[in-house]
């Protein structure tokens, strides 16, 4: 059964991602695109997108979105859909509006997919990276400041897991909670003693710690920035009684390596953090006026 620390997060509601995006177009439309002003209201175009390299498309939800808060009765054909593999120079979508709305939309909306896809291409590497073996990889807090739900579902579009939404919905014990509640034992029963419902984990930083940990219970133990040699050892000494998690500086070269230790989990602020945004490109074709 999945610890309840690990989640699966799904599209959020779309009157989240329509408050989502209202939100971004506040901030670019202000009070109106005085450039697409020049053109007639009743101007309609269509444009299609392209991918310039090969990705994980994600985000398609939001990029719709934003050309249908602009303009409801705009179109929008998908050739592809979000979790899917793309090759350069593939068609993603077509669409079909109000030439002012596409011209408005262009940049937010892409903004978005380039951002999420990117999210996600990362994430597809790393879910590749340990193809075969059993650990999970799962992502972190460390995200784009206001895109946390969108990240996170973008991670699961590549292929890796969830870690904690927030400091909601599980209990992270890190050194600082240790110290202040006086040993691991002591910040584990406070812990449980609030009765909080969530999954509690708690972080470890040698084997000494880890030990400490198995015998007060712990359920679910983070081993920070061990070497492969402690992540070894703290897999031995654990025996199967409780999960395992690797944390600390992962990275693409050495995430198998720290899979094939035995861990159960491996945790990596790299999937959200250190994103590169996927090039796309919107091609506008033909125009026509209104009648």
């Amino acid at each position: 059964m999945p610890n309840r620390t690990d989640f699966h997060h799904h599209l959020p509601d779309r009157s989240v991602i329509e408050a989502q995006i209202d939100a971004v177009l506040a901030e670019d439309v202000g009070a109106g695109d005085l450039t697409a002003a020049l053109l007639p209201a009743e101007q309609r175009a269509r444009a299609e997108l392209i991918t310039r390299e090969s990705a994980t498309l994600c985000g398609c939800a939001w990029f719709e979105t934003v050309f249908r808060r602009l303009d409801p009765a705009s179109v929008i054909r998908w050739e592809a859909s979000d979790g899917e593999r793309v090759v350069p120079g593939q068609r993603l979508c077509v669409l079909e509006g109000s030439a002012r709305a596409l011209l408005t939309g262009e940049r937010t909306a892409m903004n978005y997919l380039q951002t999420l896809s990117g999210t996600a291409t990362r994430a597809r590497q790393y879910a590749d990276a340990v193809d075969g073996l059993p650990a999970r990889v799962l992502d972190t807090r460390k995200t784009l400041p206001g895109l946390r739900l969108q990240q996170k579902y973008a991670v699961v579009c590549g292929g890796c897991h969830n870690h904690r939404i927030g400091l909601f919905d599980a209990i992270l014990i890190k050194e600082n909670h240790i110290l202040a509640a006086g040993s691991i034992r002591a910040a584990l029963e406070a812990a449980r003693a609030l009765n909080a419902g969530v999954g509690i984990e708690i972080e470890v930083e040698s084997i000494a710690e880890l030990e400490q940990a198995l015998s007060a219970g712990a359920e679910l133990i983070l081993l920070d920035n061990f070497t492969l040699d402690e992540l070894r050892r703290a897999v031995a000494i654990n025996a199967g009684r409780t999960q395992l998690e690797a944390s600390g500086g992962i990275d693409l070269k050495t995430i198998r390596p720290i899979a094939e230790t035995g861990v159960d989990r491996i945790s990596v602020g790299a999937l959200t953090k250190d994103v590169r945004a996927v090039d796309l490109s919107m091609r506008f074709g033909s125009v026509q006026q209104g009648c």
